[in-house]
């Protein structure tokens, strides 16, 4: 099992925060949400990644390297990360993942029981759900079936008929990921097509309705987990850690 990591973007909507930090470099409490991270995924076994870097790339680089030098790391530059997605940037690790994989955005904060539910959902595919009424036009948001498949996932779902949100966590075996790889393989040199986020091409898959790749959403409600996306964001989340130890 490999995780992969993206961290390429500039974050503007941070901004003045990320002038001169990357996002997952941003302090929540006592460390950032990159070590936070990788404390998370390592607790849970997972001692194998690919990261994606972009913006600010070096600095994020020089922070794995002393304080994660133990790792096994490949990282992947993303040249054009002002002008493309992160379907783009998941596309370039398709040479790099070796059999299953954890894929997570660098901005998450949350609990590491989550990686472990993930783990042991007795799928081969899912993701984790924050199982909320509370959701906006921006969120990732999903609809389910009463077995927990995904039905649809992307930001142009109606609130009112949404689960919940997709938090960015995902798990996807071999068979999977081959189907993937190859839409964004599609997407990207065929059509150009670089500035999309990566749920349309999970969408692309659920609408084949093949069961094999089927996706479910894991309920993870229970457990602290936010996107760190502005800079309200932040501020709550400083707030909400500002007297943990960690």
């Amino acid at each position: 099992m490999q995780a992969v990591i993206l961290a390429a973007g500039i974050a503007k909507r941070l901004r003045p925060l990320t002038d001169n930090t990357p996002k997952c470099l941003l302090k929540v409490g006592k460390t950032n949400l990159l070590h936070r991270t990788l404390d998370n995924l390592i607790s849970n076994g997972i001692n194998d990644f690919v990261f994606v870097l972009g913006y600010r790339g070096n600095m994020i680089m020089d922070y794995l390297n002393k304080n994660f030098s133990t790792i096994n790391k490949t990282v992947l530059t993303n040249p054009d990360y002002e002008n493309n997605n992160n379907s783009y940037s998941l596309w370039m690790t398709k040479d790099c993942v070796k059999d299953s994989m954890l894929l997570l955005d660098s901005d998450i904060l949350f609990d590491k029981e989550i990686i472990d539910k993930l783990l042991k959902s007795g799928h081969g595919n899912c993701l984790a759900v924050n199982v909320t009424e509370n959701l906006d036009e921006e969120q990732i948001k999903v609809i389910i079936d009463d077995e927990n498949k995904i039905l649809h996932i992307g930001k142009e779902i109606n609130i009112k008929e949404s689960a919940g949100e997709s938090i960015g966590i995902e798990k996807f075996d071999k068979y999977y990921l081959k189907e993937l790889y190859n839409i964004l393989d599609r997407k990207i040199v065929k059509e150009n097509n670089v500035n999309e986020f990566y749920e349309a091409s999970f969408q692309e898959i659920i609408d084949k309705n093949d069961l094999r790749n089927s996706i479910f959403g894991i309920d993870v409600s229970d457990y602290d987990c936010m996107e760190i996306d502005t800079v309200d964001d932040y501020n709550y989340a400083s707030n909400l850690y500002s007297n943990l130890i960690s």
